[in-house]
Order: structure tokens, then C-alpha cells, then sequence
């Protein structure tokens, strides 16, 4: 029997992130969670499981189409429904777009960008079923104002982005809403797991090792906006009765803003001093 409460499936979930303070925002809001990561990161949800009977935990594999599929139709099978999607599971990727190896590219592409169009096509026919549904995109607002060290980010996300404004038109028909959420610096371990995956021996761009390490972790600084509050704010505004179309939030959304609508030539100089291209 489908539930009156709404269940929600969240990506991402290791503990330390914005996804495990998803899940705890929408169990506070009543609804049924269900928290989801990697086989190597499911211990990371131990914790949420132990929290509070609302949430759930699963494993689940966004590179994967059986991982996908076997995570949608469990979670299907035991509730009946998918009422909210959060599309939260992402990898950083820096580096210069020159020397970045491109199996480093790719790898961000297949996370943050197919990997959350694999999970909509899983859930779309579902929801259009039952003729509602609201899947959240996460992206960021480097996909919107892209910067140096970390084009293979900044370009997954972008490209995310372009699919979700056409997807937030094709859904219209079947009562599906999308909302696209641009979180600027908001603290979480995407930041120290940046810098764990820089391994690479830079040839051309050796001298700017230090600012390309720098760059990893540049959203992790002190004034970067708590994962808690973020995700609590983000959960008000997708759980209204008419959620926006895109949700910006997060310490120097304001400064991305105003590059975004600057001319290019004060953009290019702001990212040249700000991170030591000269």
C-alpha cells in the first residue's frame, strides 16, 4: 500500500557530507528516508540507522544501471511510491584540463553528471505513473561560473545543469517536478577528499602545484556554511507545496553571482590573482 507519508531516497549519504544531513532534515519532516551509498561507505550510515527508525539505508552504485535499478524497485516494493528524489551523490575533480588524465574526467562525468540521469530515468516512469514526483538535481555554482584547477568539476556540473533545464519542461506533462540545487561553499568532506586524490605529477603546470592543491580545498574554508543549515534549507523550500525551480545557498554565492553577470575580461582577472595564474 503506498504510504501517506512522503519517502524520499537520498544519494551520497557517507557521513560527514550534505547527503547524511539530507536524511536527517527530511526524517525530521516526517517522511520516509531512505539514505544511500557505495558497499565501502554504507558503514558511514550506521549512525543515521541507529538515529531514528525513519531512516532506511541501502546500498546503491549511481554508475551502475543494476545498482539503480535494485535500489528503486526495493525501495518501490516495500513503500509503493518514490515521492522525492535527491540526486546528491558527487565526486570533486581537480586539476589542470591540460594534464587532468582523462579517465579522471570521465569518472567525474559518470558520477555527477550520468550518474543522477541514471537515477531520473529509473524513477521518471514511476512517478509519471502516479502522475507526481519531485526529483532534486544537485549541481553547484561553479558549473555556472567555472574556475581554474577545476574545469573537470566545474564542467560535470554545467553540463548537469543543462540537463536538468530540459529535463524540468519534459517532466511537465506527467506532474513531475524538478528543482535544481546550486550549493556554493558548503563545509563537507568533498573538500579532504579532493585533496586525497590529487596523486598526479604535474609537468607543465609543476610550479602551480601548490595553488592547484589549494583549489581542492577551496570550499572548505572557515566561513564555508554548515552542512546542517544548508540541508535544512534546502529541505523547507523542496518540501513546499510549489518548490522553486533552482535553490542558490551557501557562503560566496553572492560573489559567483556577481561574476556570473560581470563581464569576462573582470572574471578572468579575478581567477588570475585569486588563484596565482599570473
Amino acid at each position: 500500500m503506498p504510504s501517506d507519508r512522503k519517502v524520499v531516497l537520498v544519494t551520497g549519504c557517507a557521513k560527514g557530507g550534505i547527503g547524511y544531513e539530507y536524511c536527517k532534515a527530511f526524517a525530521k519532516q516526517n517522511c520516509v528516508v531512505y539514505a544511500s551509498d557505495i558497499a565501502k561507505r554504507m558503514p558511514d550510515l550506521s549512525d543515521l540507522k541507529s538515529d531514528t527508525q525513519e531512516i532506511e539505508t541501502l546500498e546503491l552504485d549511481v554508475t551502475s544501471d543494476e545498482s539503480v535499478a535494485s535500489a528503486v524497485n526495493s525501495i518501490i516494493s516495500k513503500q509503493g511510491q518514490i515521492d522525492v528524489l535527491i540526486n546528491n551523490a558527487g565526486i570533486g575533480s581537480t586539476g589542470p584540463l591540460a594534464e587532468l588524465p582523462l579517465s579522471a574526467v570521465k569518472k567525474a562525468y559518470e558520477i555527477n553528471t550520468l550518474g543522477q540521469l541514471r537515477l531520473v530515468q529509473q524513477v521518471v516512469p514511476h512517478m509519471a505513473s502516479r502522475g507526481s514526483g519531485t526529483i532534486v538535481n544537485v549541481g553547484s555554482v561553479v558549473g555556472e561560473v567555472p574556475t581554474p584547477w577545476a574545469g573537470s568539476y566545474c564542467s560535470s556540473k554545467a553540463a548537469l545543469h543543462a540537463m536538468s533545464h530540459s529535463l524540468r519542461v519534459e517532466l511537465r506533462p506527467f506532474g513531475i517536478k524538478l528543482v535544481l540545487v546550486l550549493p556554493g561553499s558548503v563545509r563537507s568532506n568533498l573538500g579532504r577528499n579532493n585533496e586525497q586524490e590529487l596523486v598526479y605529477d604535474w609537468k607543465l603546470y609543476g610550479k602551480f602545484k601548490e595553488a592547484i592543491a589549494e583549489r581542492a580545498g577551496a570550499s572548505q574554508g572557515e566561513k564555508a556554511t554548515d552542512a546542517t543549515v544548508f540541508a535544512r534549507h534546502v529541505v523547507k523550500k523542496v518540501l513546499s507545496p510549489k518548490p522553486p525551480k533552482k535553490i542558490v545557498f551557501g557562503h560566496l554565492t553572492g560573489l559567483l553571482t556577481f561574476l556570473n553577470w560581470s563581464p569576462l575580461w573582470v572574471r578572468d582577472m579575478f581567477f588570475i590573482k585569486r588563484f596565482g595564474l599570473k
